[in-house]
C-alpha cells in the first residue's frame, strides 16, 4: 500500500534569491488559512532558564481596533504578513522562460499542514497582532499579502524580528532579552546593546548575584513578575554607561576594536561592588522602587555612576577585596536616603520625590560622587 502524502496547501508564489540558504517568496493567504500554518513564537523560559521564542504579548485592544476595520464595508489591507517557514515547505518552478533578468521566478508553493499533535510549518516573525485580528474578523475568506523566507532557525528568525521592529516602538525589555540570544551581525545601535543585555541576564540568573530574580523580565510569568522589583531597561542603562564611557569602571574588560568583552572579569566586578551595596544597605535592597529609590532607575543609574569611581582602582583579585569596597561604600551611607527623609542636597526633595529624569539623575549622581570624594580627602 503507497503511502499517504501528508495535506498541504498549494499557493502561486514568486521566489526571490536574496539569500542562497534562505529563499524569499511572495504570495497569498486568507485569514482563515494564516493561523492554521503559522504559529506566534511567544517569548518565554524553559525550566533551565534558557529563552524560547522572540514574540511580544498579544495587545488587546490592537487586535479590536484592527478587526474592527477588517469588518468594515471597504477594505484595503496592503500590509503584509512575515512568516518564516519550515523547510518542509517545497516550491517547483513553473517551467518557461525566466523573466526580470533572472532575479525573481514564478511557481507553486506547497505547504504541508499539520496533522493532530504536529507542529506548525511557520512562524509570524512580523504582524502578529494582524494576523490575531484576521483571525477573528467575519471574512474568513480574505486574502492577505505574505512575506515569507526559509529558515528553521530560531536564532536567524529572532535576527529579522529585532530588524524588521528596530525602528517601531517595541518593548524595550523584550529587545534586551532578545539581543543576547542573537549573533548575526545586529545594526549599530543594537550591536552596542548586546553586551549591556547579556550582563543584565547574567546577573538576573546567576545564583552568586544579589540581583538574581529581582529583575522583570518579558518572558517571566505572573509569579516572576510579581516578585521583581527592578526594571531590565534600568540595569542595561547602568552597564551601558559604565561599558561605553572611558572613565567606566567596566570600560577596561571591552573590546572595542573587536566588540568582544571580558565577561568573566565584568562578572567578578559586578558582583563585588553590588554585593557590597546590599550589604551597605539591607533594609533599601530588594524592595519595590515605591519603598526604596535604591531599586528605583534613578537610584540604580546614580549607583552605577559611583561605581566608576569607586571600582576603578580596585584590585580584583584580592584577598580583602569585598571587605574594601564595603568600606568604600560606608563613605556615603550617613548622606543616602533611600527609604525615608529628605534629601537637603537635592533641594530639599523628599527621598520618594527623585524621579528617573536625567536632572534628578545627574544630582544624584554628583551628590554621592562628591559626599564619596570628600570623604576620601578628608580620611587621607
Amino acid at each position: 500500500m503507497s503511502r499517504r502524502e501528508p495535506e498541504a496547501l498549494l499557493r502561486r508564489a514568486i521566489r526571490i534569491e536574496q539569500h542562497p540558504r534562505h529563499p524569499l517568496y511572495l504570495f497569498t493567504l486568507t485569514a482563515s488559512e494564516l493561523l492554521r500554518v503559522a504559529d506566534v513564537s511567544r517569548v518565554s523560559r524553559d525550566q533551565g532558564g534558557a529563552l524560547l521564542g522572540y514574540q511580544r504579548p498579544e495587545v488587546k485592544r490592537h487586535v479590536r481596533s484592527i478587526t474592527e476595520y477588517l469588518d468594515g464595508p471597504q477594505v484595503l489591507f496592503p500590509n503584509s504578513i512575515i512568516l518564516a517557514l519550515s523547510s518542509s515547505t517545497l516550491f517547483k518552478q513553473i517551467r518557461g522562460p525566466k523573466v526580470d533578468s533572472g532575479i525573481a521566478e514564478a511557481g507553486t508553493l506547497r505547504i504541508p499542514l499539520p496533522g493532530p499533535g504536529q507542529s506548525k510549518p511557520a512562524w509570524i516573525v512580523d504582524g502578529q497582532q494582524r494576523a490575531l485580528a484576521l483571525s477573528q474578523c467575519k471574512r474568513q475568506d480574505f486574502p492577505v499579502p505574505v512575506n515569507a523566507f526559509v529558515a528553521d532557525e530560531v536564532d536567524l528568525q529572532r535576527d529579522q524580528f529585532l530588524r524588521v521592529n528596530n525602528t517601531r516602538p517595541l518593548p524595550r525589555g523584550l529587545i534586551t532579552e532578545l539581543l543576547p540570544e542573537v549573533s548575526t551581525l545586529l545594526p549599530s545601535n543594537l550591536a552596542a546593546r548586546r553586551a549591556p543585555a547579556a550582563l543584565c541576564d547574567l546577573l538576573n540568573r546567576d545564583p552568586q548575584s544579589p540581583f538574581r530574580g529581582l529583575i522583570r523580565r518579558a518572558s517571566q510569568d505572573s509569579d516572576a513578575r510579581h516578585a521583581a522589583v527592578v526594571t531590565d531597561t534600568a540595569v542595561v542603562k547602568m552597564l551601558q554607561e559604565s561599558l561605553s564611557s572611558p572613565s567606566g569602571a567596566l570600560f577596561p574588560y571591552r573590546n572595542i576594536a573587536s566588540g568582544e568583552t571580558d565577561f568573566e572579569s565584568v562578572r567578578k566586578l559586578l558582583l563585588m561592588y553590588w554585593k557590597a551595596v546590599r550589604d551597605t544597605f539591607p533594609e533599601a535592597w530588594g524592595r519595590p522602587p515605591t519603598r526604596s529609590r535604591l531599586m528605583h532607575g534613578a537610584g540604580l543609574c546614580a549607583m552605577g555612576r559611583l561605581m566608576d569611581k569607586v571600582m576603578g582602582s580596585i584590585d580584583l583579585n584580592g584577598a580583602r577585596t569585598p571587605q574594601v569596597v564595603r568600606a568604600e561604600l560606608a563613605r556615603i551611607r550617613p548622606i543616602c536616603r533611600w527609604t525615608d527623609g529628605n534629601r537637603e542636597e537635592l533641594g530639599g526633595l523628599a527621598w520618594n520625590e527623585v524621579q528617573n529624569t536625567p536632572q534628578h539623575i545627574r544630582l544624584l549622581s554628583s551628590t554621592l560622587i562628591r559626599a564619596y570624594l570628600n570623604n576620601r580627602r578628608t580620611s587621607a
